[in-house]
């Protein structure tokens, strides 16, 4: 059984940068792709970014694109997702999820990890 353990949340100034950190652990590990997902209160679940294991190709949701960037580093099954110019709207509870199959959702979450934007 794979587990997501993400790091790296915390309270931060509006236009300050932030990164976030996912590891796997916990089995063989060979996603197709891994990525955020994030919540803000009262607020549907949103899509951040993903990225493809092998190829290392990304994907964005529109309001974080130009902003954040995903990486990955295969060899330590970990992710990274780098968050520059933050504002207020990006608040909310980010999740590292990993994905095993292409037309499905995820199939890990990690339990999520806070960020906090003050304006």
């Amino acid at each position: 059984q794979v587990q997501l353990v993400e790091s790296g949340g915390g309270l931060v100034q509006a236009g300050d940068s932030l990164r976030l950190s996912c590891v796997a652990s916990g089995g063989t590990f060979y996603p197709i792709s891994m990525g955020w997902f994030r919540q803000a209160p009262g607020k549907e679940r949103e899509f951040v970014a993903s990225v493809t294991w092998g190829g290392g190709k990304t994907k964005y949701g529109n309001s974080v694109k130009g902003r954040f960037t995903i990486s990955r580093d295969n060899a330590k099954n970990t992710q990274f997702l780098q968050m520059n110019a933050l504002n207020s709207e990006d608040t909310g509870i980010y999740y590292c999820v990993a994905w095993t199959a292409v037309t499905a959702g995820p199939a890990s979450w990690g339990p999520g990890t806070q960020v906090t934007v003050s304006s």
